[in-house]
């Protein structure tokens, strides 16, 4: 309101706005297009926020735990927040904490704390790995819990979640690559294109299990849309997709190499399937209105 704090002249109003929720809004020339109430689509830069953001004004963004933080600064002074954490990485971190744990919930931590301290306070046990900072962020194996939360080592955007030895890891991976497939604004086509065919890729792998209907072939093919999305994408979104994928290929290569047992390439299209609506189309069922894959081409 007026004069705030009783500062003659300081005069600071909060409004909260209500969006929509989508992923990509995190983008934050996207989150101020659906403050402007248009479709969340990350901008072309520049000019940047700061110099033409919300309504053409300059517009700072930030996340309210920054805020948050500014507020226990401004109170307590930079010393003491610069007291806290690592030398790189001042301050603490609220951690979002789920999964294959007992005691699921929000712990704020300086940063700078190892991830196996993370996981007993939380009551995780036979973690085979954590994913940190969400769909985006990175996968760290049982042989990185000695690892840090921070700038230096594995930062993190807040949430923690927990993965034991009963989880299908490839599978994991599958799920988050349907959710930035559906989360996709459509905006530029690495994105639009190379999550959907992350997603049929791993369909094949994830439908192949004893069929030896995949190969080395399509885990290759894998690798090279992970080096598509990273260096083609307009935002960050596109840009981070493929690290779940990244990550558990690195550490967890078996679960992609039990699926991909065919010696060499196998299609995963049906041609002859595929002509069934034309044959519906034209009345046809005769046998020269079938494809066979016996025949020589």
């Amino acid at each position: 309101g007026r004069d705030a704090c009783g500062v003659v002249g300081f005069d600071f109003d909060i409004a909260i706005h209500l969006g929509a929720g989508a992923y990509v809004c995190g983008e934050e020339s996207a989150l101020i297009e659906s403050l402007e109430g248009k479709r969340g689509t990350p901008r072309i830069r520049p000019p940047f926020p700061v110099q033409a953001g919300y309504l053409g004004r300059p517009t700072v963004v930030n996340n309210v735990e920054t805020f948050c933080a500014v507020a226990h600064i401004a109170r307590r002074g930079g010393a003491w927040w610069a007291g806290i954490g690592t030398a790189q990485s001042t301050g603490t971190k609220i951690h979002s904490v789920s999964g294959d744990c007992a005691r699921p919930g929000l712990y704020e931590y300086p940063l700078g704390t190892p991830i196996a301290q993370i996981l007993d306070d939380c009551g995780a046990r036979d973690v085979q790995a954590v994913q940190v900072g969400g769909p985006s962020g990175a996968c760290v194996p049982a042989s990185e819990f000695n690892r840090a939360i921070a700038f230096e080592d594995v930062p993190s955007a807040g949430a923690f979640m927990v993965f034991d030895r009963s989880r299908d890891l490839f599978e994991v991976a599958r799920h988050f690559a349907r959710f930035f497939a559906h989360e996709s604004c459509g905006l530029c086509t690495p994105c639009r294109v190379g999550t959907e065919l992350v997603v049929r890729r791993l369909d094949k792998l994830a439908h192949a299990r004893g069929a030896g209907s995949a190969s080395a072939f399509d885990i290759d093919r894998l690798h090279d849309l992970d080096i598509a999305l990273h260096s083609g994408t307009h935002c960050g979104l596109g840009a981070s997709a493929c690290n779940p994928l990244r990550d558990t290929m690195r550490h967890f290569g078996d679960a992609y190499a039990q699926r991909a047992t065919a010696p060499q390439f196998q299609p995963d299209l049906d041609l002859d399937a595929e002509l069934s609506s034309a044959r519906r189309a034209t009345g046809r069922s005769d046998a020269g209105a079938h494809l066979h894959t016996d025949t020589p081409a």
